[in-house]
């Protein structure tokens, strides 16, 4: 499914508050949906990228022979989902799916399974 069909999936998912496709080797967004007033979804876009880029760093002085499937990070009212697009995916393996969930409304278990299933039908 193309970029627009799979923030509108993402966006489908319980709790879903706002969704971006992110290149975070240069940080910008290839789409956005959601978002509103409080969630400027470029501006966090642009700053996840420094959390992924962050956890390569981390990875590579570990020597770590692995992949990052997502990263969770979790606040007092919500979920910030961070799923990197494989390789196998895009031929651009630098992509994201930013995805943030209202937490008195969503299953993170469900929303993870969800963009799990996004992710292998994106085509960029």
């Amino acid at each position: 499914m193309n970029v627009e069909t799979s923030l509108k999936e993402a966006m489908s998912i319980d709790g879903a508050v706002g969704v971006a496709l992110v290149d975070y080797e240069s940080g910008m967004s290839l789409g956005t949906m959601g978002g509103g007033d409080w969630l400027e979804l470029d501006v966090a876009a642009a700053g996840n990228t420094e959390v992924v880029r962050a956890k390569m760093r981390v990875m590579a002085a570990l020597a770590l022979d692995d992949t990052i499937e997502d990263i969770l990070i979790t606040l007092g009212r919500q979920y910030h989902l961070i799923r990197l697009i494989s390789d196998n995916v895009s031929s651009s393996p630098s992509l994201f799916l930013y995805l943030v969930l209202d937490r008195s409304r969503s299953n993170l278990a469900l929303a993870r399974h969800h963009l799990r299933r996004i992710e292998g039908d994106l085509t960029v």
